[in-house]
């Protein structure tokens, strides 16, 4: 029995510092929802995830470099520009061709979940398996937010105002980590111990905020949202950080999709009522592939920089 334990204790999971607090808070929240209601302190923490993003992203900010932070705008950049062009190209090509569906996918259901990521995630396992760039490259990954993309694409607006000061407010924590971390050691030095604690913590509260009815709900289309959204964008996103220098570990670490983005199908219901009837279909799915990319993607990303090692050692004999 003590053997059996020690090699389950020797398992190595791919992002296992946000994967495994991840899954302890969807269990959580699929089988005891009441648990999370109760108020006080825990209530407050699982609805908290903003706070709690922010405050990640100061002490990341803190472990970067200002020698490093044009590189890591650049992978960003190129990373999150490549994930929103081909969620537009096979989204539109879905209405175009194959008259608005793939196997029930619509072209907002697939522009919806591929042009948004969970940087929250990102920030997550890069923090496990990036370098200091792939880290700060979140500075540029959250520039796509919210149902802006979708809108644009999808022309269902006559007007599609990108919220400028949001995005300020969004990488404003990042700067200031960065500036107290290179113009003081000792505040670098404990703000960058706390990247992992508040990891494990983040994992938490993002599953606490997850259940697997929704990948149920989502059925088969769901399903193969999300392995669109790792398998086909994932690629892509790889081969472009790589592009820029990279190892491809920040191409693997963005091909998820963020959770507000269950939310998009609605907002742009609202701007054009002709697009409501996918409304029902396409918001499920997308929260299917919410659950499929927070499994698949650290999975992914661990291959990749366990590839990328091989890779260094042959390169290096």
């Amino acid at each position: 029995m003590a053997t059996f334990i020690e090699k389950i204790k020797k398992i190595k999971i791919p992002g296992d510092t946000i994967v495994i607090p991840m899954f302890i808070g969807v269990t959580i929240a699929s089988l005891f929802p009441q648990v999370f209601e109760i108020g006080g302190f825990t209530t407050a923490m699982i609805k908290g995830t903003g706070p709690l993003v922010g405050v990640f992203m100061l002490f990341i900010g803190a472990s970067l470099s200002f020698k490093n932070a044009p590189k890591a705008m650049m992978r960003g950049g190129v990373i999150i520009f490549v994930k929103v062009a081909i969620s537009v190209i096979i989204g539109l090509s879905v209405a175009k061709f194959m008259n608005n569906s793939l196997f029930g996918l619509s072209s907002l259901a697939i522009i919806g979940a591929m042009s948004v990521a969970n940087n929250a995630l990102y920030s997550g396992i890069t923090a496990s398996y990036g370098t200091e760039i792939d880290r700060g490259a979140v500075a540029m990954t959250t520039i796509s937010v919210g149902p802006t993309v979708a809108m644009i694409a999808l022309s269902s607006s006559g007007q599609a105002n990108i919220p400028f000061l949001q995005i300020i407010g969004s990488i404003l924590p990042l700067v200031l980590g960065m500036l107290l971390g290179n113009f003081s050691p000792f505040l670098k030095k404990h703000l960058t111990a706390g990247i992992t604690p508040i990891i494990i913590v983040l994992g938490f509260v993002l599953g606490a905020n997850m259940n697997f009815r929704q990948l149920i709900s989502g059925g088969f289309a769901g399903i193969l949202l999300g392995l669109i959204v790792v398998g086909v964008g994932g690629v892509f996103c790889i081969l472009a950080d790589k592009a820029t220098g990279g190892t491809g570990i920040a191409g693997a670490a963005i091909s998820s999709t963020a959770a507000s983005a269950v939310a998009t199908p609605a907002a742009i219901a609202l701007i054009d009522p002709n697009l409501a009837s996918l409304v029902a279909v396409a918001t499920p799915q997308i929260a299917a592939s919410v659950i499929v990319t927070a499994i698949l993607t650290p999975m992914l990303t661990g291959y990749i920089a366990k590839h990328s090692k091989k890779s260094s050692v042959t390169t290096l004999i």
